[in-house]
C-alpha cells in the first residue's frame, strides 16, 4: 500500500482556516448581530480569546499526543479509560452531527432567498431533507475529493470575502459601528461572544490530522495559533463592514443571509450573487468535509474505542450504519431546532469536551508542560462561558436548554449500555513525543 503523503504546515492552516470560515460565519452572522448588536466586531475579539484559551491546552498536548482521536486521545491520557471518557467520545462525535444540522440550515437560508422562494418552514425542511440526501448518497456511491483541492477551496472562499471586505470599507460608515458600553450591551455582548465561539472550533480538527502532519511536534501548535488569528482577523474586518454599512436592524431581519445583503449597498445586485454563491460554496465543503472527513473518525472511536488501522478520509470503516446514523440525526436535530438552538447546543457540547481536555492537562502538567496557574484560571473562564451559555439557554431557548441536558444524558447512557453488554474499553494509540523531563 503507498504511504500517504503527510501533510504541509500550509496545508493544515488552510484545512483548519477553511473550516472556521465557512458555514458558521454564513449561517450565524445575522443571529449574531441580533444578540450583540454594533458590539459585533467585540464579540468575535472575545470568542476569539475563549478559542485562544483552550488552544493553549491543544498546542501543548498536540504536539505531544500524536494521534487522530484528538481531543479524546488528550482525555484518555489524562483521565484514563471510564465512563466519562467514553460519554465524552460520542459527546464528539454527536457535535459533528449538530454541526450538520447548523449548515443545512444555513444553505438553506442561503439558497431560498437565491432562488426566490420564501422562507417557509416546509421549504427550509424539504431543501434540508434534499442537502443530506445528495451528500448521503455521494459518499455511499464512493465520492472521491482531491486533498490538495482544500488549499484551493480556502483560497476562492477568503477571495470573495476579501472582495466583501475591500469594496466595504470603501463605504463603511464608521459612526455605525461604535460599541455600546450600557448595560444591554454588555450582556448582549457576552451572549454573542459565548454563541460565536462555534466559530473558532476548526482549530480542533488540527489534532484530528496530526498522525498525517509532518513534523507534528512543530506543526500543530503553529498551525493552531495561526489559524485562530488568521481568522480573528478575518471576523473582526467582516463583522465591521457588515454593521457600518447595513442598518442593525436591515442586517436582523435578513438573519439567515445577512452577509448577502449587507453586501448590496456598495456592491449592488452582484455582490448579493458573489457572497451567496460564496456562501453556498462555503456550506457545501464544510459539509462534505463534516459528513466524510469527521463524523467517520468518530463514529468508529464511539462505536468501537478505537481507530481504525487503516484510514481513508471517504471511508465509513467497518460501521457502515454510521453514515446513515450520522446524517439521519443530523436531520432531526435540523428539524427540529432552530438556528439560534443549533448553534448554542454545538457550542455546549464543544465546551464540555474542551473542559476535560483543560482538566486533563491539569492532571499531564508535570509531564507534558504548561503553566500550571494559567491553566488554572483558562479553566475556571471556561467553566464561566459553560453556565453562561447554560444559562442563556434557559433565559432564550429552553428547548436548547433541554436539548443539551438531553444529548449529554444520552451519550453518558449510550455509553453505560456499551460497556455494560458490549464489553468495551477505549484503547489508547496515542503517539507520544518525548514528554517534558
Amino acid at each position: 500500500m503507498k504511504k500517504a503523503k503527510k501533510l504541509s504546515l500550509i496545508e493544515v492552516v488552510s484545512m483548519a482556516v477553511g473550516t472556521m470560515i465557512g458555514a458558521s460565519i454564513f449561517s450565524i452572522f445575522g443571529l449574531g448581530a441580533e444578540i450583540a448588536g454594533n458590539d459585533l466586531p467585540e464579540a468575535f475579539i472575545l470568542s476569539g480569546i475563549y478559542a485562544l484559551i483552550v488552544a493553549y491546552s491543544y498546542a501543548i498536548l498536540g504536539g505531544k499526543i500524536i494521534s487522530n482521536a484528538g481531543p479524546i486521545a488528550f482525555i484518555l491520557k489524562g483521565l484514563g479509560d471510564s465512563i466519562v471518557t467514553g460519554a465524552l467520545s460520542i459527546l464528539m462525535w454527536l457535535t459533528y452531527v449538530i454541526s450538520i444540522a447548523l449548515f443545512v440550515k444555513g444553505f438553506a437560508g442561503y439558497l431560498l432567498p437565491f432562488i426566490h422562494i420564501k422562507s417557509t418552514l416546509l421549504a427550509i425542511g424539504i431543501v434540508e431533507v434534499i442537502v443530506i440526501a445528495f451528500f448521503t448518497a455521494l459518499n455511499f456511491f464512493g465520492s472521491k475529493a482531491v486533498g490538495k483541492a482544500e488549499f484551493y477551496i480556502v483560497l476562492v472562499k477568503l477571495s470573495i470575502l476579501l472582495v466583501f471586505i475591500l469594496g466595504g470599507f470603501m463605504t463603511i460608515n464608521w459612526g455605525m459601528t461604535k460599541p455600546g458600553f450600557n448595560a444591554a450591551h454588555t450582556s448582549g455582548l457576552l451572549n454573542a461572544s459565548i454563541i460565536f465561539f462555534l466559530s473558532y472550533m476548526g482549530f480542533g480538527l488540527i489534532t484530528n490530522a496530526s498522525e498525517n502532519i509532518k513534523n507534528p511536534k512543530k506543526n500543530v501548535p503553529l498551525a493552531i495559533f495561526i489559524s485562530i488569528l488568521f481568522v480573528m482577523v478575518f471576523y473582526i474586518l467582516i463583522s465591521l463592514v457588515t454593521i457600518g454599512n447595513l442598518p442593525l436592524a436591515a442586517i436582523v431581519k435578513a438573519h439567515e443571509n445577512a452577509l448577502a445583503i449587507a453586501a448590496k449597498p456598495f456592491l449592488g445586485d452582484f455582490g448579493f450573487i458573489l457572497i451567496t454563491i460564496g456562501a453556498l460554496f462555503s456550506i457545501s465543503s464544510a459539509l462534505n468535509a463534516t459528513i466524510f472527513g469527521g463524523a467517520n473518525i468518530a463514529y468508529s472511536l464511539a462505536k468501537d474505542g478505537e481507530l481504525p488501522d487503516f484510514f481513508e478520509r471517504k471511508v465509513w470503516f467497518k460501521s457502515s450504519e454510521g453514515l446513515y446514523i450520522t446524517a439521519g440525526l443530523g436531520l432531526l436535530f435540523a428539524l427540529f431546532f432552530n438556528l439560534e438552538a443549533i448553534a448554542s447546543i454545538t457550542s455546549t457540547i464543544f465546551t464540555v469536551i474542551y473542559v476535560f481536555v483543560l482538566i486533563s492537562h491539569l492532571k499531564l502538567q508535570k509531564a507534558y508542560g504548561g503553566k500550571k496557574i494559567l491553566l488554572v484560571i483558562n479553566l475556571a473562564i471556561l467553566l464561566i462561558v459553560f453556565v453562561a451559555l447554560m444559562r442563556y439557554q434557559w433565559d432564550t431557548q429552553r428547548t436548547a436548554f433541554y436539548g443539551s441536558i438531553f444529548t449529554f444524558i444520552g451519550a453518558f447512557v449510550v455509553e453505560y449500555l456499551y460497556r455494560k453488554y458490549g464489553k468495551r474499553e477505549m484503547k489508547d494509540q496515542a503517539i507520544t513525543t518525548q514528554p517534558k523531563p
